[in-house]
């Protein structure tokens, strides 16, 4: 079996390493009035299969409608009658490209199956091989492949340009540009990576021409007549009409036969399009249609006016077709939930997994059992206490096992394997160069800063995902590591984001000590009238310089920013000591009202010398990662596993972590690839929503504003926040 695999692996390897070499050879074909797919086949010798496949907004041949541009694969091979065995014959030639899960419903048949993901009987049976020997049954679970759009050879200049990819654009604002899908645009430049979305500004992509490079496919409306004016050049002149200029020629052969472009001469050019700025992410945002929507549900999802939607997308006059890509606008993304300028549709992880996924998981953790004497149980339990990382290790892994459990019951299989790595990264290296990790999915762990750098090198040679349970950053970049824990900025902005918001010109004051000079800055651009009180050794504060900050008229907003108990713990004193008390004037008593904040919350604030009556007198608020765990499904099970004990936060963060790659895994095996279709996700008390930054790793972005209420700590709902979409 591992033969198997491994000739496997390198066959793929070999493929993929060929797919730049081969050339592309395309058409494209603009609709005219009477055609049908059957007679654009014809004529291009092709199937209407394979025009389907090219244009996967086209979903029948009902779609083709006149001034339609389709892209037409060409094979350079006479199509002779085409028969059902002879279309088979091509399709099996076509390797799935991904599989989508399918229930079986009352009175479904292969038939019916077959027209409704347009493929064949064959396939269906091929990836489904239970099929071959059964029958079609209710609540049977399929996977349903999805081909490539075309598998062309060659390339014809004539029918496309070169785009040169400007800064800020994306893959979605392009497509948009060009009316075509997403996958279309992949079709056309395989040398794209697949696992990511980005677009490097001065990339060249292959793209078919735009509407009215010919004449003979286009009405005469879509024209308009321009007089060359005095030192007018062909470049100038594509620049201001926003076409190449070899489409200007092509439009204009006298050009050439005058020997360039003369002053006076009347030229015939596409008409200008209305458009309001360039379509990049700065202005827009972008959405790609799916199957069998409609206008009104679109509309609806997208909380925008359908005047407005058309207006900004004049092609859905001619219909809306699934794969198209729609802009709104940029003001959009505080109400939907975006990622990398797309707005991204509601998934349900739990419901869509793929039982025929085996995700293959391995945990790397200081679990230290060099130094643990289980024969002696006392000493064992002393160094569990006293040791951090092997605390951290047990919870974490206890808190998965749970995670295991209960993906288990939804049907998917998981492959595990578990590694001490001591806290050392030569005993990272010496274990993943002894073990195989052909078909890992995603490694969890190592905990430890170098540790975790050995294994994102050994695993980013094979292409795995590397999730680090307590890092939010690296000194190396790994382009293959997920920081679950997000960066100190995010969580800053987080919160100075919220305050903003919610400031009513209340008194804000700032006390940071030296090492906290990147907090106190941000704090200041965000409030310049902010007053700072002076620290004395970052451990004390200068208390009547303090005091006579404090407003009697408003209330106090004190940003606390230090890493100091002690400092805390006073810090919190003096502030509740001044909440509590009066400034009696001629008329009335004033009570001073103090709250107190950090944009940088740290073990400090947690320590015993840190009275929790104080923290909630003052309403303390701060950003956070994590927020405790509610008596939920994952408590009881927790507790039910381990003899009743409740789990600790690192439990919590084991099961979230755990979970979340699982059911990630089960609904697409390639964690790269669904990063870009999830947004955020959100468990027992962690939540995640993965940027990815290309070169330096995928960053949560995930993190909560808590606050201190009647001794208890508990979650702020801010305004606009996304939900969860499991």
């Amino acid at each position: 079996m591992k033969k198997h695999m491994l000739q496997l692996v390198f066959t793929m390897v070999f493929l993929l390493a060929m797919v730049p070499v081969s050339a592309q050879n395309y058409a494209t074909h603009a609709v005219k009035e009477g055609e049908t797919l059957k007679s654009i086949s014809q004529q291009y010798r092709v199937t209407p299969y394979s025009i389907l496949q090219a244009n996967k907004e086209i979903k029948s041949a009902s779609d083709v409608k006149e001034n339609t541009i389709l892209i037409i694969p060409l094979n350079g091979k006479p199509v002779e009658t085409k028969t059902e065995t002879k279309e088979e014959q091509e399709e099996e030639e076509v390797k799935p490209i991904r599989f989508i899960r399918h229930r079986v419903r009352r009175k479904e048949t292969l038939f019916g199956l077959t027209q409704k993901y347009n493929i064949t009987e064959d396939q269906l049976k091929r990836y489904n091989t239970k099929l071959y020997s059964e029958t079609l049954e209710r609540r049977m679970v399929l996977q349903i492949p999805v081909f490539p759009e075309v598998d062309p050879d060659e390339e014809k200049e004539l029918d496309f340009e070169t785009y040169t990819v400007q800064p800020k654009e994306t893959r979605w604002s392009i497509a948009h540009k060009y009316g075509i899908s997403v996958d279309s645009l992949l079709v056309l430049n395989p040398e794209l990576d697949k696992n990511t979305n980005y677009l490097a500004a001065g990339e060249e992509l292959k793209l078919p021409r735009p509407k009215g490079d010919s004449l003979k496919e286009q009405k005469v409306e879509l024209f308009t007549s321009y007089t060359v004016p005095p030192k007018m050049t062909l470049y100038s002149l594509g620049r201001e009409y926003g076409i190449p200029t070899d489409s200007i020629v092509r439009l204009n052969p006298e050009i050439m036969k005058e020997g360039g472009l003369k002053e006076g001469m009347v030229v015939r050019l596409p008409k200008k399009k209305n458009i309001e700025g360039e379509v990049n992410t700065e202005n827009f945002i972008f959405y790609e249609v799916k199957p069998k929507q409609n206008i009104f549900r679109i509309t609806q999802n997208l909380k925008i006016t359908r005047d407005e939607l058309f207006r900004l997308n004049p092609a859905l006059e001619n219909g809306l077709k699934a794969g198209m890509v729609l802009k709104l606008p940029k003001e959009k993304a505080e109400e939907l939930e975006v990622k990398n300028a797309l707005v991204l549709d509601k998934i349900n992880l739990v419901d869509s997994i793929n039982v025929e996924n085996r995700p293959k998981l391995v945990f790397m953790l200081p679990f230290r059992l060099d130094k643990v004497n289980v024969a002696d149980t006392e000493k064992a339990e002393a160094l569990i206490k006293n040791r951090r990382d092997i605390a951290l290790s047990l919870g974490f892994y206890t808190g998965a096992m749970v995670a295991l459990d209960s993906i288990k019951k939804l049907g998917v299989s998981v492959d595990v394997k578990t590694y001490d790595t001591q806290l050392d990264q030569t005993k990272v290296k010496e274990i993943l160069f002894r073990e195989n990790l052909t078909g890992v999915d995603a490694i969890i762990g190592p905990l430890a800063a170098g540790p975790l750098d050995e294994a994102a090198v050994q695993a980013s040679a094979k292409n795995i995902p590397v999730i680090a349970p307590i890092a939010s950053d690296s000194k190396l970049s790994h382009a293959n590591v997920f920081y679950s824990v997000p960066r100190d900025v995010v969580l800053r902005d987080k919160m100075l984001s919220h305050m903003e918001k919610i400031h009513k010109g209340e008194n804000v004051i700032i006390i940071a000590d030296s090492t906290h000079q990147v907090a106190h800055d941000s704090i200041l651009r965000k409030f310049p009238a902010a007053q700072i009180a002076k620290v004395i050794d970052n451990k004390s504060l200068h208390l009547d310089e303090f005091l006579i900050k404090l407003s009697e008229d408003k209330e106090n907003w004190v940003f606390l920013e230090t890493d100091q108990p002690n400092m805390v713990s006073s810090v919190t004193s003096i502030l509740n000591s001044a909440n509590t008390a009066s400034m009696v004037d001629s008329e009335e008593t004033k009570k001073i009202k103090v709250r107190m904040f950090t944009t940088s919350y740290n073990d400090a604030f947690d320590d015993e010398a840190v009275s929790r009556t104080h923290l909630s007198n003052l309403r303390f608020t701060f950003s956070s990662f994590y927020r405790a765990s509610k008596n939920d499904a994952f408590t009881r099970a927790y507790m039910k596993k381990y003899n009743g004990n409740l789990p600790d936060r690192y439990a919590v963060r084991g099961f979230d972590i755990t979970m979340d790659i699982l059911l990630k895994l089960a609904y697409k095996k390639n964690l790269f690839e669904t990063s870009k279709y999830i947004g955020l996700t959100e468990y027992a008390g962690n939540g995640f929503d993965y940027f990815n930054d290309w070169t330096s790793g995928y960053f949560n972005r995930a993190c909560y504003i808590m606050q201190y209420d009647n001794l208890t700590l508990k979650e702020v709902k801010l305004k606009n926040d996304v939900k969860s979409n499991l």
